[in-house]
C-alpha cells in the first residue's frame, strides 16, 4: 500500500528543514513590518463605521489636546510689526537690507529697511517684547509659545492659504481639520466634528479650500458657520409642525433601516444617511450653541462683544465666543477666520500700500477678542486640553515696497503661535535674522507645524494616511518633523 502526502499546489512536501526555513522567513517578515511601522512606512487609515462616521476614535498615542481652535489671519499678518522684535532693524531704519539692496519680490522692487510702525514693549511676567499693535494678545504672552521661524512654499495669497490649511499649493487636498475629524471623529454627535467660522466681513481668498475634505470621504468636510448668517437648510419648512416633522423623520429612519438591511455593506448609503441624520439633529443643536443670550455681561465685555462703536469687532468677538462654545460641546476642530476678500476691497491684513492705517483698523477687531478667548478658555479649564493656533499664510518684509507705505509678502520667515494643551509657555522658539527677513534658527516648515498639531492631538502624521490615486496620501506629504522643543 502506497501512502501519498497531500500538500498545497506548488509547495511540495513540508519537511522539518523547510518548516524551520519558512519560520525564519516569517519571523523576519514580522520584524520588517515592525521596523516599517516604526519608520512610518507601513500605514493604515482609521477604521470608520459608515453608519457613525463621527463616532470618537482613538489616535496613535496619548493626546495632549482634545480640540483645536485655529485663528487664521487672512492676508499675511506682519510679524515685523507685532511679535518679532528686532533692535537691529530699528537701528538700521532707512538703510538697505545687507546683501539684498535691490531685492525684487511679489509686487516688485523694495526700498530700504523700515522699522516697526508700532513700539515694542515687554509684556506679561515673562517680559516678551510685543508691539502696541496687539497689546491684549501681548498681555497673554505667559500662555503663548511663539514660533518665529515658520516658512512656507509660496508668496501668493490663495495658494498660501491652501498650504497653511492643507499642506499643498494646488487645490483638492484635505484640510488639517478634515484630517483631524477623519482620524478622531467627534465627542458630540449632534454637531459637526469640524466647523469653519466665517469672518463678519466674508470669506478668505481660498474660501472653502480652507475647510475642504479633498479626497477624504465627504462627511469630513468642514461645516461653515456664521454669526451673521444662519446655517442653510436647518429650518423646518413653513407650515410643518414639530410633530409632523418628527413623524416624517421617524418614517424616513425606518425606510433607511429597511434599505440598509436589503443592501448590506453599502457604505455610501450608510454615510449619506448618517449625514442627513446629523443635519436633522443640528436643527435642535445649532440654535442653542449659537445663541449667546446665556453669556454674562462680563464675558461679553471680556471679548469686546458688547462694543457699540465697532460692530465688526463685536461680530468677530461673538465668533470667538462661538468657537469656545463649540469646543466646550466636544466639536473637534474649529477654524476661526479674521480678514476677508469680500467684494469692495481687501478687508484683511494684506498691507501693501498704507499698512499703518489698514492695521490700526484691523488690530482693533482682532486683538481683544483673541486675548479674551485665551483668558476665557483658561478660566474654564478648557485651555488644558484645547490647542489654540494663531497663523497666517505668510509674513511681510522688513522693507517698504518702493514708492509705497506698505510691506510685500515674505514666505522666508514669519511668526505663528500656539497656546494651550501640551505646549511649553512662555516660550519663543526659532528665530529670523536681525531684520526678520528669513528664518535662521530652527526653521519650521508648514509641514513641521502640521505634524506638531497632529502630534498634540495624539496622531502620528506619518501613519495618518488615505489611499488615493495609487498613493498613500497624508497631510504632510513626505515631509514634516514634530517640533519636539515646544512640547511640554
Amino acid at each position: 500500500m502506497t501512502t501519498t502526502s497531500i500538500s498545497p499546489p506548488g509547495l511540495g512536501l513540508l519537511d522539518r528543514r523547510r518548516f524551520l526555513g519558512d519560520t525564519t522567513i516569517g519571523l523576519g517578515s514580522i520584524a520588517l513590518a515592525s521596523l516599517l511601522q516604526a519608520d512610518g512606512r507601513l500605514m493604515a487609515s482609521p477604521v470608520i463605521d459608515p453608519a457613525r462616521p463621527s463616532a470618537p476614535r482613538s489616535g496613535h498615542h496619548r493626546a495632549r489636546a482634545r480640540n483645536v481652535i485655529v485663528v487664521f489671519c487672512a492676508g499675511a499678518f506682519s510679524q515685523v510689526d507685532s511679535f518679532d522684535y528686532k533692535p537691529e532693524l530699528i537701528r538700521r531704519d532707512g538703510q538697505p537690507l545687507p546683501g539684498n539692496e535691490r531685492l525684487v519680490t511679489f509686487q516688485g522692487e523694495n526700498g530700504n529697511l523700515k522699522r516697526p510702525l508700532w513700539e515694542f514693549r515687554p509684556r506679561g511676567r515673562c517680559g516678551k517684547m510685543v508691539s502696541d499693535l496687539v497689546p491684549f494678545i501681548g498681555g497673554q504672552s505667559d500662555r503663548i509659545c511663539f514660533l518665529h521661524s515658520v516658512t512656507t512654499k509660496t508668496n501668493t495669497h490663495g495658494p498660501g492659504e491652501n498650504v497653511m490649511s492643507t499642506g499643498f499649493v494646488p487645490d483638492g487636498f484635505p484640510s488639517i481639520g478634515a484630517w483631524s475629524s477623519f482620524a478622531l471623529g467627534s465627542e458630540n454627535q449632534d454637531l459637526p466634528a469640524f466647523v469653519a467660522i466665517e469672518d463678519p466681513r466674508g470669506n478668505p481668498q481660498a474660501g472653502p479650500n480652507n475647510w475642504t475634505c479633498g479626497f477624504l470621504p465627504a462627511q469630513f468636510q468642514g461645516t461653515p458657520f456664521s454669526m451673521t448668517k444662519p446655517v442653510r437648510y436647518l429650518q423646518r419648512p413653513r407650515g410643518v409642525s414639530p410633530e409632523k416633522d418628527l413623524a416624517a423623520r421617524e418614517a424616513l429612519r425606518r425606510f433607511n433601516q429597511r434599505h440598509a438591511e436589503r443592501f448590506p455593506g453599502d457604505s455610501e448609503l450608510l454615510a449619506r444617511v448618517a449625514s442627513y441624520e446629523l443635519a436633522a439633529r443640528m436643527q435642535l443643536s445649532v440654535p442653542g450653541v449659537a445663541n449667546l443670550a446665556s453669556e454674562t455681561r462680563e464675558t461679553l465685555a471680556l471679548y469686546g462683544a458688547d462694543d457699540p462703536e465697532n460692530k465688526i469687532k463685536a461680530g468677530f468677538a461673538r465668533n470667538c465666543i462661538l468657537a469656545r462654545r463649540l469646543v466646550e460641546r466636544g466639536v473637534r476642530f474649529v477654524q476661526l477666520f479674521n480678514g476677508s476678500y469680500a467684494s469692495g476691497g481687501r478687508l484683511n491684513w494684506d498691507g501693501h500700500n498704507k499698512l499703518k492705517q489698514q492695521y490700526d483698523h484691523h488690530a482693533k477687531i482682532l486683538d481683544q477678542p483673541v486675548a479674551g478667548l485665551l483668558v476665557d478658555l483658561a478660566r474654564r479649564g478648557l485651555l488644558e486640553d484645547t490647542l489654540v493656533v494663531f497663523c497666517t499664510e505668510f509674513g511681510r518684509l522688513p522693507m517698504f515696497q518702493r514708492g509705497t507705505f506698505g510691506r510685500d509678502h515674505n514666505p522666508r520667515g514669519f511668526t505663528c503661535w500656539l497656546a494651550g494643551a501640551g505646549v511649553k509657555a512662555p516660550l519663543s522658539f526659532g528665530a529670523t535674522d536681525d531684520f526678520s527677513f528669513q528664518a535662521v534658527e530652527n526653521p519650521a516648515s508648514v509641514h513641521d507645524f502640521h505634524a506638531t498639531i497632529l502630534h498634540l492631538l495624539g496622531l502620528d502624521h506619518k501613519a495618518l494616511t488615505f489611499y488615493h490615486n495609487g498613493l498613500q496620501r497624508r497631510l504632510t506629504d513626505v515631509h514634516g518633523e514634530v517640533l519636539k522643543g515646544i512640547i511640554a
